[in-house]
């Protein structure tokens, strides 16, 4: 019990730290589509930006957290926090030189790069030209977040939560600031958002350094890389690097084929996934962040059982938040972006076409979100393999169901044949799982589903009542649509959290009490 509410009370702290991070997301993501819309600078930053953000996510924040964490963990728990330290040294100096090399190979190969990732873009001399210059500007952004990554694991592990989950606030800072103050002086203005991205980068890692040291950390170059260790973090490493990957491949290869429809498709699927990623990164990622390290002290110890009540309890956490997040969202989807996004460049033909997408990628928010519980569950067994091979299925399963839905469905289709792949990959990663302990505790995740989709269906059903009124389909201005969105927030989530008190369910209850004991307290 003390375990779950440790690792409630931490996910509830990373998950306001990391809504005022999606707050600032969003108004960056605001004041671009106001300067920039779905034009054809927009496009090529999404492209140019899209290529070293894989790399974070799949290398730096994916596959090096992934192999470096449970061993980090395991020093700590075994042998000594300075033993721990030396690890994380020895890691620092391996990635430091990795990153340049990959940083130097980026920006020499760019033009063949973005001619995989976006082949479309060939044809148009203009568009492919800025799509290059612009990738070559932020492919370093790589070297910064891949050093943050390593520092984020490093604080993780010794449950210190706050600045790792504050950093992307620097780079949305810095994005909104370049982007207003610079873009009209450049002669690309587009390339104003690129220096906030590398400035943003920057900033992220200078965060982490105070904390770091507090921690005890010495900072030094440790070119040791026989250690144990290393190679323990090496065998892991590669399977993981595909493991991780399986819905950032799915967003590959919808940008590859969203390059070959009508212009603009690859911002529609951009900007429909920032509010697909929004309750995913306010609660989701919080929850996966603080269980990871605790999951991993479980595997090494070989505590089994408190292993399945502490996966339990995530996948219950994340399931009472993404079903009703999914009715939201498919429900509210043209107000959310009209309010937030509608204006300049980005008209409403743009919000209709955002809102298709958005409509299909929310189908599959229940089970990407399961999705990143469950594999930390096997990266905390340092087991990688069973990972890489569904991803493996995953990719090929999206990329069949692409190529089929994008004649009829153009680019929702793309965003549909996600969802798809990704409820494959939730449901296979349990399954196996399932079997190879004997059980992970199903009935309770069973029971907390069907509470959770009953008061989501209520919710539901109130919201489409409310979305009929004259006031939302007449022109009003940005204040009056901000009142009615926020009534329909209101609404919802009185009628979501009042039927889950009714209904006892488990998970209101652990925060509740959190909140009564943290209240009496003050």
């Amino acid at each position: 019990m003390v375990e779950e509410e440790r690792i409630v009370r931490a996910a509830g702290l990373v998950g306001f730290l990391t809504l005022l991070s999606r707050v600032f997301g969003l108004l960056r993501d605001i004041v671009v589509a106001n300067f920039f819309g779905a034009t054809m600078a927009a496009d090529a930053f999404y492209v140019a930006f899209r290529i070293p953000n894989l790399l974070r996510r799949l290398l730096a924040e994916g596959a090096l957290s992934i192999s470096f964490i449970p061993i980090f963990t395991d020093y700590l728990t075994h042998q000594s926090k300075g033993e721990a330290f030396k690890v994380a040294r020895v890691t620092l100096t391996l990635i430091i030189l990795i990153l340049i090399l990959v940083s130097v190979l980026g920006i020499i190969f760019s033009p063949k790069i973005v001619t995989v990732f976006a082949p479309g873009f060939s044809v148009q001399p203009n568009k492919f030209a800025l799509t290059v210059l612009l990738n070559q500007v932020m492919f370093p952004f790589i070297f910064f977040v891949g050093l943050v990554a390593l520092a984020m694991g490093i604080l993780n592990s010794l449950n210190h939560f706050a600045a790792p989950a504050l950093a992307p606030v620097c780079l949305n800072i810095a994005i909104i600031c370049s982007t207003i103050l610079l873009s009209r002086y450049l002669t690309e203005p587009i390339m104003a958002v690129a220096i906030g991205v590398m400035l943003g980068g920057l900033m992220q890692l200078l965060l982490q350094i105070p904390f770091l040291l507090r921690a005890g950390m010495v900072f030094g170059l440790d070119f040791h890389f026989g250690h144990p260790a290393i190679r323990r973090m090496g065998i892991l490493f590669g399977p993981a690097v595909l493991g991780v990957a399986v819905y950032h491949l799915d967003v590959f290869v919808s940008t590859v084929l969203a390059s070959l429809l009508e212009e603009g498709s690859v911002s529609y699927l951009y900007y429909a996934s920032r509010f697909f990623e929004f309750p995913q990164g306010i609660f989701v990622i919080s929850v996966a962040t603080v269980v990871f390290p605790a999951l991993s002290r479980y595997g090494a110890t070989g505590d089994m059982e408190n292993f399945k009540a502490g996966l339990s309890l995530a996948l219950r956490l994340v399931s009472f938040i993404t079903i009703p997040a999914t009715i939201g969202l498919v429900i509210l989807r043209v107000p959310l972006i009209k309010l937030f996004f509608q204006r300049g460049a980005f008209d409403a033909e743009t919000t209709w076409a955002t809102a298709q997408a958005l409509l299909y990628y929310s189908l599959g928010l229940w089970s990407v979100a399961g999705a990143r519980i469950m594999v930390q569950a096997y990266y905390s067994l340092k087991d990688t393999r069973t990972p890489a091979f569904l991803a493996f299925l995953t990719f090929l399963i999206n990329l069949f169901l692409s190529l089929i839905l994008m004649g009829p469905l153009s680019y929702g289709g793309l965003a549909l044949a996600n969802s798809f792949a990704s409820s494959f990959n939730f449901v296979s990663l349990i399954w196996i799982l399932r079997r190879r302990l004997g059980g992970i505790r199903l009935g309770e995740l069973g029971l907390s589903l069907a509470k959770s989709s009953v008061c989501s269906s209520v919710m539901g059903l109130g919201l489409y009542i409310y979305c009929r009124q004259v006031l939302w389909q007449s022109p009003g201005s940005w204040f009056q649509e901000g009142l009615f969105l926020l009534g329909a927030i209101l609404l919802g989530s009185s009628i979501f959290f009042v039927l889950a008190y009714l209904l006892r369910t488990q998970e209101l209850k652990v925060v509740m009490q959190l909140w009564d004991r943290g209240r009496h307290k003050l």
